[in-house]
């Protein structure tokens, strides 16, 4: 089968705590069960979602769970004054488990809900790495237990440990990456993604395929390398095989399973590894480009830039473009910068054939503003175990020179102007 090779690493990496496929939204009410008796239930607003909640909300009730309240999920990039208003109507509902339903968005706000509803505080004290762990041991206290329930193949944000907050006054973007706000369940329905536009069809996509090739482009050199390898493999593969056909026929279901499996993976990718530079960068452009679509644009640029450090994992991700046709470059052949270039114009193709931009003046409302707020974001602390993930590792010194030259390159689309650290 297909998907066998999928498959087997999901349950490696959730075992039973994950229930995924087609036609299985139903399973919601056991999981939730498994937690608690009262449910707070946060709910999306597109449209067609009623239908799904009424799905969860009977099987909550079958399963003996009393749905206390329900709570309007997040708007994308999970804006600071929804993750308020949750958190406020999770005060007041005092649920045993929340069940969370909705895309990235709605479940990264919820994650971060759980935590100011459990700890206090507000989202500052716990932007970084492992914060919400060392305030749980400080007070002896515990999250309230969250099940995830996705609804879109894109984030994977239900089954990590990352919480993406936005900041609407500054158009900035920054992360909680903790273990402890990964969700006790979760699942994912792929068939629900068939009514995805194929905008955001692509854009999900084109984040899962960003999530394990950064990972592996980061984990050259360390103990999971192998692992993060075999996952990439099959992400991409995945992704370039099908994402086309679900784009162009949204009720393929063997397609939409296809990209809920490789999202998922791209998942695990990053619970082995963290992302980097295309990532970095997408917290800056958050106003003008969707999530994917910005790590979409960057990947190829941070390619030619890495490319010098990464020869094996580049010439495995070039062949699997070539593969799927999207190069005729003789990848055994090239080396260095030069591989990283060719497999960056494959990544370009993949861009054009789903309508994405391949550089940022294609972008409606791109300014020097973005530039400017990509480098000085590059330099925060909070954000700073992006630049440590990268396979060139820079300093707050370097970010000028040479992730100033990636941006440029980007802006005009003109891959040459990348500078390597020599």
């Amino acid at each position: 089968m297909r998907f066998d090779k999928a498959t087997d690493l999901i349950y490696e990496f959730k075992q039973h705590r994950y229930v995924h496929g087609t036609g299985v939204l139903t399973e919601v009410g056991r999981l939730a069960r498994e937690l608690g008796t009262r449910a707070a239930l946060v709910r999306p607003s597109f449209r067609g979602s009623d239908r799904l909640v009424q799905v969860v909300d009977s099987s909550l009730v079958r399963a003996g769970v009393d749905v206390v309240g329900e709570i309007k999920g997040a708007a994308p990039n999970a804006p600071r004054e929804d993750l308020h208003r949750i958190t406020k109507r999770l005060e007041e509902l005092e649920p045993e488990v929340i069940v969370c339903l909705g895309g990235g968005s709605c479940i990264d706000a919820t994650k971060a809900a759980v935590v100011l509803r459990s700890l206090g505080g507000d989202i500052d004290d716990y932007l970084g790495a492992g914060r919400v762990t060392e305030r749980l041991r400080a007070t002896g206290k515990i999250l309230t237990p969250l099940v995830a329930v996705q609804t879109a193949a894109s984030s994977a944000a239900h089954l990590t440990k990352y919480s993406n907050i936005t900041d609407a006054s500054t158009g900035q973007k920054k992360l909680v990456m903790d273990e402890r706000i990964v969700p006790e369940r979760a699942l994912f329905d792929y068939e629900v993604t068939v009514s995805a536009p194929p905008a955001l069809t692509a854009d999900g996509a084109w984040d899962g395929l960003s999530h394990s090739l950064e990972v592996l482009y980061g984990a050259v050199g360390s103990s999971h390398y192998d692992k993060a390898a075999e996952v990439a493999k099959e992400t991409i593969r995945l992704v370039l095989e099908y994402v086309e056909r679900a784009v162009r026929t949204p009720t393929d279901i063997e397609a939409r399973t296809a990209l809920g499996l490789a999202t998922d993976l791209g998942g695990y990718a990053i619970m082995l590894g963290g992302t980097n530079g295309a990532h970095l960068t997408s917290f800056s452009l958050v106003d003008i480009l969707s999530h994917g679509r910005a790590c979409g644009v960057m990947n190829p640029y941070y390619t030619v830039f890495f490319a010098p450090a990464i020869e094996d994992p580049l010439r495995m991700v070039g062949q699997l473009f070539r593969d799927a046709g999207l190069t005729e470059a003789d990848i055994d052949a090239l080396a260095g910068r030069s591989l990283g270039v060719a497999v960056a114009q494959a990544m370009m193709e993949l861009s054009r054939q789903v309508g994405f931009p391949t550089a940022l003046n294609q972008v409606e409302g791109f300014s020097e503003e973005h530039i400017k707020r990509a480098l000085t974001a590059a330099k925060d602390p909070q954000l700073r175990m992006k630049l440590e993930n990268m396979p060139v590792p820079l300093t707050v010194e370097m970010v000028d020179k040479y992730m100033g030259s990636v941006l440029e390159a980007a802006r005009v689309g003109n891959l040459s102007l990348i500078r390597n650290v020599s």
